[in-house]
């Protein structure tokens, strides 16, 4: 699925409008979620198909998305994609990429001078694409107007202050050169540790495990509660199997101990969660069954 209309939802007073720049088979199922064993697939084929696992090929379904909130009269993105043209060796399927995301922006009615404020949930590649633009290599920020927000534990992991590079790959050094530190050079960057609040109904609060510096955005409006996971979820096995990271998560102990943590707080609050990178309508509801977690997907 690319550049379909704009899906929305309201919850209080926040609209949340979903922008999809490509949806999918993107991995193997075990290759992304290596600890998952084939029966907690094959048990939950009738719910994870097709939108989230293609049985006949063993893939993964996934998407490449942005959530935009308007939200206290702003505009607020979370994450934001690739980004086009870019260099990255180490990862084929991102490596000069070429999509339609601010296209996609457009059709919400969305232009780069409206946004307000960025949210990098963590600093991988395909959350933080968009934050630049350019050519040539002369990479600027694409939003003017916006104030971005980074996770402190990420910007010393992945920036250039991690003087031994540890657990920092050459695609990472390349995605803070193009997507991040142009953005610190134009003086539009907050980063931000312990919780963040945006503004009534927006809080950033740590999750760290996924990378350093992961977080996620819980959204209380009214009645209403939703949680922007972020990367603590690649596919729904993780929500009925909490203890199964994806094979991106680089500490496995803490990414485990966020998840569970997140899960067990979306269920008491009957919050929406709302992973980066769900298929389908993107977005899942969380109940507590026994020891551990039953999901539903709500219609828009």
């Amino acid at each position: 699925m690319e550049n379909e209309s704009p899906q929305s939802m309201v919850l209080g007073d926040v609209e949340v409008i979903r922008i999809v720049e490509w949806q999918g088979a993107f991995a193997p199922a075990r290759g992304l979620v290596p600890d998952s064993g084939a029966d907690v697939w094959e048990a939950n084929e009738e719910w994870l198909a097709p939108d989230h696992w293609e049985p006949d090929g063993d893939r993964a379904v996934m998407a490449l998305q942005t959530w935009v909130l308007r939200s206290g009269g702003r505009t607020v993105l979370v994450d934001t994609g690739v980004g086009n043209g870019r260099e990255r060796p180490g990862q084929p399927q991102f490596h000069h990429w070429q999509g339609d995301f601010l296209g996609g922006l457009a059709r919400a009615g969305v232009h780069p001078e409206d946004v307000d404020v960025v949210v990098n949930t963590h600093l991988h590649a395909d959350h933080v694409g968009w934050n630049t633009s350019g050519a040539e290599g002369e990479w600027i920020p694409t939003f003017p107007n916006a104030q971005y927000l980074i996770p402190a534990a990420d910007d010393a992991h992945f920036g250039p202050d991690n003087a031994d590079g540890k657990g920092r790959q050459e695609d990472d050094r390349l995605v803070y050169q193009d997507s991040v530190a142009p953005v610190h050079r134009a003086g539009q960057s907050v980063v931000w540790d312990g919780t963040h609040r945006i503004d009534a109904h927006l809080t950033l609060e740590p999750a760290p495990g996924h990378t350093p510096g992961s977080s996620v955005l819980r959204l209380a409006s009214g009645a209403d509660r939703a949680v922007f996971v972020g990367d603590l979820l690649h596919s729904p096995v993780q929500v009925l199997a909490p203890s199964c990271n994806s094979c991106f998560c680089l500490d496995a102990r803490g990414a485990v101990t966020s998840r569970r943590r997140i899960l067990e707080r979306a269920a008491a609050e009957r919050e929406l969660v709302v992973p980066a990178h769900f298929g389908g309508g993107g977005v899942v509801e969380v109940r507590r069954e026994g020891d551990g977690f039953a999901l539903r997907q709500p219609k828009w």
